[in-house]
């Protein structure tokens, strides 16, 4: 890419930032790509651009592409997918993602989620990349407080606003950790370069570090601030039966006399993400300087992402 374009890209992208959202209605439809089973999240024109992939070991699977630009553009699909944890992939689920053609997955969950989820079932040549990000503890509270079986103790430990306030500090850590801003900067340079070829990332429920992740990159690809927040919320569709199912059993096995405990971890809040974005905006001024100083992704970078992820 000669310096002229490197130049012209990054004075869109800085200037598409300072913008407000644009109204739903300049988002486009975008049909599936050929050859991959999909399903639209909703029938609204603004919605319809949120692609799952289905699959029975994993439930929330998406490709990222679809969402319109400030600048007009559509992000291409097919390069970077999504993931809840694919520990649990049936056979068919493996020929669904080979299918995918992956280059590389990375693997956002801690060594304690590893051990107790599994690794990753992935196609043949594929080896799933580790790139931890914290969690402050969330998961062995978690063990810890269903391992417990005693309803005082897990009102204590999940209830009174404090699982919600947990929540909201991991949030926090995405901007203010230099070890986790290291593991997102690290991908978003990988999607960059391109060479590797389509990149799937996830973690444990594909909602909180995948979730930042994703609205991150969509934010960088110039998508509105409303676009990129929609797919964040969508988790909470594709995980619904799922997390109540996992709050019946509790329930029935009577490890949890109130799993509804759960709720707050199971979902994506916007307050949740806000929490991250006013950190972001009291740490680096607000988004241009989260990328720039806070993941330390230059202008090229940036420009490589466009020209990549965006047409």
């Amino acid at each position: 890419m000669s310096r002229a374009r490197i130049r012209l890209v990054a004075v869109a992208f800085t200037a598409v930032l300072a913008f407000g959202t644009l109204p739903a209605s300049a988002y486009a439809a975008a049909g599936p790509e050929a050859g991959v089973s999909a399903r639209h999240h909703g029938s609204h024109p603004s919605e319809a651009t949120i692609l799952q992939i289905p699959l029975q070991g994993a439930v929330n699977v998406r490709d990222i592409g679809g969402m319109r630009t400030y600048t007009g553009g559509q992000v291409r699909r097919g390069l970077v997918y999504r993931a809840d944890a694919l520990s649990k992939l049936t056979a068919a689920d493996l020929t669904t993602v080979s299918g995918l053609g992956l280059g590389k997955v990375v693997d956002f969950r801690i060594p304690m989620e590893l051990q107790y989820d599994g690794p990753d079932k992935l196609p043949p040549g594929l080896t799933a990349t580790p790139r931890p990000v914290s969690d402050l503890g969330l998961y062995g509270t978690l063990v810890g407080a269903i391992a417990s079986g005693d309803p005082v103790v897990q009102e204590r430990m999940l209830g009174g606003g404090r699982a919600e306030t947990y929540m909201r500090d991991i949030y926090r850590t995405f901007v203010t950790s230099p070890e986790n801003r290291a593991q997102f900067a690290a991908t978003l340079r990988e999607i960059a370069d391109g060479r590797q070829g389509p990149i799937l990332y996830h973690c444990t429920s594909g909602k909180d570090r995948t979730g930042w992740m994703t609205y991150v990159l969509l934010r960088a690809l110039a998508v509105p601030e409303a676009g990129a927040g929609r797919d964040y919320l969508a988790s909470n569709t594709y995980r619904a039966a799922y997390d109540a199912q996992l709050r019946a059993g509790l329930k029935q096995s009577g490890r949890m006399q109130n799993p509804d405990l759960l709720i707050p971890l199971q979902e994506v809040r916007q307050d949740y993400l806000d929490a991250a974005t006013a950190r972001m905006e009291a740490e680096y001024g607000g988004f241009y300087g989260y990328l720039t100083d806070g993941l330390g992704l230059d202008l090229r970078t940036l420009a490589k992402l466009q020209s990549r992820m965006v047409r």
